[in-house]
């Protein structure tokens, strides 16, 4: 008996998937291992050459997403995210509905341009601590929050790694493929149905307080520390106001010195001057820049930094005073710390109570914690002292505000070189990941910190999924069968049918995993009943991207699951009618666009 040749990589093509979604669906490994395993079992059975097999490393997606995550760290890192973040604080007031009316617009703005998890990620402590401030429940803003960053990656191209692949394939089907704002007019609906329904439907969002997602005992928010103004640095002789505005909400002054005398007669106009000394209360992120900024420095360091002997970089770290400590009741200039330790006590965080205005004045108490800059060989000893209750890294990392300016105009030329095809979507996104490395608006390690690999080598595993699903044949013969069975319905319902089998499998795959799976099928079926490939490729993105059923469906929702005190049914409850509601919209949309239906329902 013979074995069928075309036969073959049928039957071997179905057991690598069958492995690979049991893999995916039960997490018994990570995805991007189970995209690997995958990508080997399709060279190794003879599916796929080793060409087409590593294709999808130097893809456009893989390419796109890796660019789109190191733009995003460096938006965050120069404050834009965060200060737009605070103008949603201000926007909002103290009513629920207005919240959710500001929040999910612009927050779906971010997601459109950066990664949708990370803009969750951003906005979840803002949200609470908003919450909790003006007395409104948690639970009432987070989900809102959550769909609008799933329904802004809809806005543009590159947002969702779905729409890159949607694309890649299109592409490769022969056909001219999609502009990076091609879905831009059904991504503008769906933010505006999405925030319409949340509104009108409330009452179905539970009513929870929702967790505090900070520890309160390590509020990054108020470390004591002084500055000094740099002989002929870029803050000499500007105003305060300026470098109030630079650093943000979160830098509060306390005291302004100038040789050596407080002086309350100086105002937010008047001009600062090398050698005045400021007294301050700043975020731990705000900490480090002002360290990083070459116009400033921390007092203490300036004073004592010579001290600070040993070997390696000097650094930040983060240490309690330990219950019994010798340290407790002694001021930081009685114990001399920096020549008998050999670091220097740059900041101070105490819980509630009143300290000194001078740093070095304060006494200490058991559980303050000290923000120590020094040498990695002094904190190996300091770490052993009974002292110190623990030794931690700093956790901060330096906002680059000053090129917040220029970290947008990368941004803009980089969309509008896009665009207007002037370079390639992968060219253009690539230099404007490059330019912002390049101009320090992110460091190199923070720009290699900030990309997801997961997400790159997930992408870049399961292309060569589609590419086999279509090479053996079984996305056509998928697409047959299918195709009987639909040959005769209305090309809405169609699409419809599209985006439900991708919003079924998202819930249990990722929405490049679906999308790579079901993608082929969609263009397969649009050449059976001889239609536009792309409504149905992109409904079938829509559905993987934006279907709101249940809290494992995407990141986003597992990141508020807790904070938000969720239950499962609260996703469903509210997930499934809008889901629907989104489906229609996708579906009508897209028959619109390229299919040339109606744009409003007519009767009769």
């Amino acid at each position: 008996m013979h074995l069928d040749p075309h036969l073959w990589p049928q039957l071997a093509f179905g057991l690598i998937l069958a492995g690979g979604l049991y893999l995916f669906i039960s997490e018994k490994l990570r995805v991007d291992v189970t995209a690997m395993l995958i990508l080997l079992a399709l060279v190794l059975t003879g599916v796929l050459d080793s060409r087409q097999a590593l294709s999808g490393f130097s893809s456009e997606p893989a390419v796109i997403v890796a660019a789109v995550f190191v733009i995003s760290g460096a938006l965050g890192g120069t404050g834009i995210s965060e200060r737009l973040g605070s103008w949603m604080e201000r926007a909002s007031g103290n009513h629920e509905w207005r919240t959710i009316a500001v929040v999910m617009p612009l927050v779906a703005l971010l997601a459109s341009f950066t990664h949708h998890v990370m803009v969750t990620a951003m906005m979840l402590p803002l949200l609470l601590r908003h919450a909790r401030n003006r007395r409104l429940p948690a639970s009432r803003l987070l989900m809102p929050m959550s769909l609008a960053a799933s329904l802004g990656t809809t806005l543009t191209l590159f947002s969702a790694p779905a729409f890159l692949l949607a694309n890649d394939m299109l592409q490769r089907a022969g056909g001219e493929g999609l502009g990076i704002f091609s879905i831009t007019p059904i991504g503008v609906a769906l933010v505006l149905v999405g925030t319409a329904y949340m509104l009108l439907t409330r009452w179905l969002l539970p009513k929870r307080s929702g967790e505090q997602n900070e520890d309160d005992y390590l509020r990054l928010d108020r470390y004591r520390t002084e500055l000094v103004i740099v002989k002929e640095g870029h803050w000499c002789t500007r105003p305060l106001a300026e470098l109030q505005k630079a650093l943000g909400e979160r830098f509060r002054l306390l005291g302004w010195l100038r040789d050596g005398a407080r002086r309350d007669d100086l105002g937010t106009n008047s001009p600062l001057l090398a050698g005045d000394v400021l007294l301050v209360e700043a975020a731990a992120d705000e900490l480090l820049s002002l360290h990083d900024d070459a116009g400033l420095d921390l007092n203490a360091i300036a004073r004592f930094g010579g001290l600070a002997s040993g070997e390696g970089k000097a650094q930040l770290v983060q240490a309690v005073v330990a219950p019994g400590s010798e340290f407790i009741g002694r001021s930081i200039r009685e114990l001399d710390f920096a020549r008998q330790f050999h670091t220097v006590i740059a900041g101070l965080w105490r819980r509630g109570e009143q300290m000194a205005d001078r740093l070095s004045d304060a006494r200490l108490r058991e559980g303050d914690l000290l923000v120590l800059w020094g040498r990695p060989a002094r904190f190996n000893e300091l770490a052993a002292h009974h002292g110190f209750l623990m030794l931690v890294p700093f956790a901060g990392e330096a906002k680059r505000r000053l090129r917040a300016p220029l970290a947008l105009a990368i941004l803009g030329l980089t969309v509008l070189a896009a665009a207007t095809e002037w370079l390639s979507p992968p060219l253009a996104f690539l230099s404007g990941a490059v330019a912002m490395v390049a101009t320090r608006c992110i460091d190199v390690e923070q720009a290699y910190r900030g990309i997801d690999v997961r997400i790159f080598v997930m992408i870049a595993g399961v292309i060569p999924l589609g590419i086999a699903m279509e090479q053996t044949g079984t996305a056509a013969l998928l697409a047959q069968g299918l195709g009987q069975v639909i040959a005769h319905w209305p090309p809405l319902a169609i699409l419809l049918v599209m985006f439900s089998l991708a919003a079924l499998l998202t819930q249990v795959m990722s929405d490049a995993a679906t999308t790579a799976l079901l993608g082929p099928i969609s263009i397969a079926t649009a050449q059976v009943l001889d239609l536009p490939p792309e409504p149905f490729v992109v409904c079938t993105a829509l559905g993987a991207v934006v279907a709101f059923l249940t809290p494992i469906g995407h990141h986003g929702n597992l990141l508020i699951l807790r904070p938000g005190q969720y239950r499962f049914g609260d996703f469903l409850r509210v997930g499934l009618p809008l889901t629907a509601l989104v489906a229609l919209v996708s579906a009508w949309m897209a028959r619109w666009l390229w299919m040339g239906g109606p744009l409003l329902p007519y009767y009769g």
